[in-house]
This record gives structure tokens, sequence and C-alpha cells, in this order.
């Protein structure tokens, strides 16, 4: 296989500090109104090297197809390429112009994939690779594939690489495909190392782990066994694999987990409507994302993934990048991220929407979706473990923690430096993080709060009302919150830790200016649940 060079980043994706500096380099996504295209207006005609006569080994035979995208495009355009006998490995590479546009216009960004001779279908066996905007070239044969795309065999028929014109410009989108087709014997047969379910927990205990993370796989720049070596040195106990679009990486996951590290196969789904994780997918499993929301496919996709056991967990659902606001709706979500890389303004967001659908749910008598944090961490400097899940389970197993996460018995920290138990006791009861009290209405009930590794931050109390008590930590950052309640007033009670402002105060929950009244988050716990007895 020709070498992968790593290109230079998305012309839309320019390195910048923030979080999701590279977060957009996945996004190709689609309306199922573009599946059936077997070509589109503009794509070259079959060129008569396509003809499927032998060739013989060691040859290769290359044909270029081009072709003009106007604005409005479909989300995905299908370029068929005839595969004949004998091929052993099929390479590809492209290119787009990228023309001024005006100020506040958006550019040329167009991804690629491929599908086999099975096809395009949506939620198909045709799926064979997915790189987004990352790479402009990529190969893959019997044996081996760049990583993104699936190694198995190469078939004759009728393939397709498939471009993803996720912003066109103004004068349109020109572009360049060539395909090389190399013959010769097939190499070996791929033998996939997927990791263990299982790996050396301490029984019912609580485990710390990242549930979003990147790989060269997709569009990270981390190999996996960099991104296995970050997670052991953030401390954690597990972590989710979710490359965008593709279950590549699951199959060298392998050699890379082990006693002290369990990885979990999952997938990040990035549509026109928003991304979401699937989490705890069966290995080596795929799931589409060539659809909006008005397609009415994702409940679709939110059983293949139920049915696997596996989590729906709609991320970073205010990002503001193009096609990442969430438009899906949360109700057939699992749980929600509400917290994605280093604090900002759009998870100050994502926790004020997370906790009003808290009260609906339980002033409806509905279950409710826990919050959940993750890095999403694609490349350095980007931090492993910036945030994680500090999850109850009954062991370190994959059914365990997803279980713990799907109850809400979790708690979100920004490192393994910050620890904090939360507890409410009452009329001889008492019940922790994502757990339910049932008492007197008005049987006096003690929250209690205990956080380390935050020095100087502010312990703040929230319930259905809003934050009612806060709390300054000393400069160790260690400290102990006690505050008094009822059910009768608090349908829930949660605990959020801050670091202070940048000016070094501890900021206000019930003042209203110009900037956020709190620092950085260090930690949020999912609710206790307060009910009152019925009489």
């Amino acid at each position: 296989m020709p070498a992968d060079p790593t290109p230079p980043p998305h012309p839309a994706e320019q390195p910048h500090p923030a979080r999701r500096d590279l977060l957009r380099t996945g996004l190709a996504t689609g309306a199922a109104t573009a599946l059936g295209l077997a070509a589109t207006t503009g794509a070259a005609a079959a060129a008569p090297d396509q003809a499927p006569q032998q060739a013989p080994n060691g040859t290769e035979r290359t044909l270029t197809l081009t072709g003009h995208l106007p604005t409005g495009a479909p989300d995905f355009v299908y370029l068929p390429v005839e595969v004949p006998d004998g091929v052993r490995e099929i390479a590809v590479s492209y290119g787009y112009d990228k023309p001024q546009v005006p100020a506040g216009t958006p550019g040329n960004s167009c991804d690629i994939g491929i599908f086999d001779e099975r096809g395009t279908d949506l939620g198909g066996d045709g799926f064979r690779g997915w790189s987004g905007g990352f790479r402009t070239e990529f190969a893959l044969a019997r044996d081996t594939a760049t990583p993104g795309y699936l190694p198995g065999p190469i078939n004759p028929g009728t393939w397709h690489v498939v471009l993803g014109p996720y912003q066109v410009a103004p004068q349109g989108l020109d572009y360049r495909v060539q395909v090389t087709l190399r013959f010769g014997e097939p190499g070996p047969e791929f033998v996939p190392h997927y990791p263990s379910e299982r790996a050396r927990g301490r029984g019912r205990a609580w485990y710390r782990g990242d549930c979003h993370l990147h790989t060269v796989h997709s569009d990270g720049r981390r190999l996996p066994e960099e991104v296995a070596a970050g997670a052991r040195a953030a401390g954690l106990d597990f972590i989710v694999s979710t490359d965008h679009n593709t279950s590549s990486s699951h199959a060298v996951w392998g050699p890379l987990a082990g006693p002290d590290l369990l990885i979990v196969p999952g997938e990040e789904i990035t549509t026109r409507n928003g991304h979401w994780l699937a989490l705890g997918l069966e290995p080596g499993e795929f799931v589409d994302w060539r659809y909006r929301s008005r397609d009415e496919e994702y409940p679709r996709f939110v059983r293949q993934v139920h049915r696997a056991g596996g989590l729906v967990v709609p991320a970073h659902p205010y990002c503001p990048y193009i096609a990442c606001q969430w438009k899906f709706g949360y109700e057939q979500a699992d749980a929600v991220e509400v917290w994605n890389g280093p604090w900002t303004y759009d998870d100050e967001s994502a926790v004020d929407t997370w906790d009003s659908e808290l009260a609906v749910a339980l002033r409806n008598g509905r279950s409710w979706r826990p919050a959940m944090g993750n890095s999403d961490a694609h490349s350095a400097p980007q931090v492993i473990g910036l945030p994680h899940n500090v999850v109850l389970a009954e062991d370190l197993t994959r059914d365990a923690v997803l279980d713990g996460l799907r109850a809400g018995r979790s708690w979100l920290a920004e490192s393994s430096a910050v620890r904090l138990d939360l507890t409410v006791t009452g009329h001889g009861r008492q019940a922790g993080i994502g757990e339910e009290l049932t008492v007197p209405a008005d049987a006096p009930l003690d929250v209690r709060v205990v956080v380390s590794g935050v020095p100087g931050g502010t312990v703040r109390l929230l319930t259905d009302e809003g934050q009612l008590h806060q709390e300054s930590l000393p400069a160790d950052g260690s400290g102990t919150v006690v505050w008094r309640t009822t059910a009768s007033l608090a349908a829930y009670v949660r605990a959020e830790v801050r670091h202070p402002r940048a000016d070094g105060t501890p900021g206000k929950g019930n003042t209203m200016g110009g900037d956020l009244p709190w620092g950085p988050m260090a930690a949020l716990t999912n609710p206790v649940v307060l009910r009152a007895e019925e009489r």
C-alpha cells in the first residue's frame, strides 16, 4: 500500500487552541434523498478502461473522475467505479478547488469515503470506510487499509467513491478524484484484534472513564496506542473509542487494552443536524450517519444501538460549528453530553438545557437523562480525560459501566485529582448520586458534599428552583458542605464545583451581567432525586 502522509488541516479547520479545533474534519453527513444516486450531474462517465477485462499481476489502471457541484448539491455524491476481477488494492486520491469567498460565506469543504459492490443503501453492508476531510488519499486491500477504512475482499462489481460536500462556495465546487486499481494476488485475510469486554476491576466501585475520543482512524492525530497511554496517564479505568463515522479502529484496540484499562467500541455519528455518540457497540459494528432530522431515519439507528446494549448520547449539542447543533430532540437519548473539553459558554447552555429537561421529566413522572462529560480529544495539546465520567459500576466490564452511566450513577470531573461525594440523609434513610430518596414531605434532609482537589473552588447546590446554596472551599481545595432541605421543597438536588473566576472571585449564582457568573467547571453531579411519600 502506498504511504498515507498526514495532510494539512482541512481548509475550514485551521489550527486553533479551542478544544474543537479538529472536530468538523469528520463531518460528512447527509440526506436520505441522495442515497439512491448512482452518479450525479458533473460526474465523469465510465471511462473505457473501466471495462472488466483481466490484467496481469503487478499492473495497475488509473481512472480520473471530475465534476462540478453547485450550491445546493446533494449531501452525498456517489461516483461509480467498475472493479474487475483480479484487483488486489484500490487506491483513491482527491482534491477540489477553493475559490475566494466573501467574508462570512463558507468556502468549499468536501469529505470522502467509499462503498463496495454491496451498494450504498442506508445502513447496508457496503460501507468500507470514511475519512471525512482529514485525508486526501486512502487505499484498501484484503489484508490492510488506511486508518478509517476496512480491510477485506476486493470483489468485482460497481463500487462507489462517495463525496460529502458539506460546504459549497457560491461559485460551486470542482472536484477531481483519481482511482487506481492495482492487480495481483490478494493478501492474507485480515484478522481483527478486538478488546476484551472485561478488565480487572475492584468489584462495586467508582470507575473513571472518557467516552469520547478520536484517533488517526478519523480526524485525530493520535495513534490508538497514544490514546491508550494518555488514558492511563490520566488515571482512567476505561475509555470508549468514538472515531467519526467508521468502525475501523475497533479491530486494533485488543493489544492496547489490559487488566488496568477497559476499552469499549463506539462511534461518533456526525449528521448534518448534530453529532451523537454510540457507546458500547458490538466490535466491528458500524452506525450510518447519512440522514437529517427531517428524514426520520434517526430512530432506526437508535434502535440499532439499543439492540447492541449500547447508549445513545447527543454530543456537544450547542457546538457552534456547521452541522453540530443538535436537532433530533432528546426523547430517545440515554444521556446527554453537557461538558465537552475545556469549559466554555456552550457547555453552560448544555447544562441549563439538561437541568430544565430534568425538572420536566421528574414533574411528569418520567425517567430522566443523565449528564455526561468527555474530552472529545483529537490531538495534542487537547487533554485526554478533560473531562471524564466517574461511574459507580458493579465491576469494570462493558455492561456494568454502561449500566452505571445509563442509570445516572455518575458524576463529571475535570481530572483524576478531583474527588467528590454527594449524599442526602434523612428519616433514617440515605441516597447518593443517581439514586432516589423517598421520605415524608416535611422530613428534614441533610445534603452533604465532600470535595477535594479544587483549590479556592465554589460548591453550588441546585434544585428544581435553581441554586439554593453556595459555599467556598479553602485554598487547599478540600472541604465539606452541609445544607438542609425537604422533599416538599426540592424535587432533586445536584452539585457543581466551580473554579474561581478570572478575577479571582468565587462568583454568585443569583446575579445578572454581561459575563458568565461562574468560573470553569471542576465537577458536576447527576441528581439525587427526592420524592415525598404519599399519604
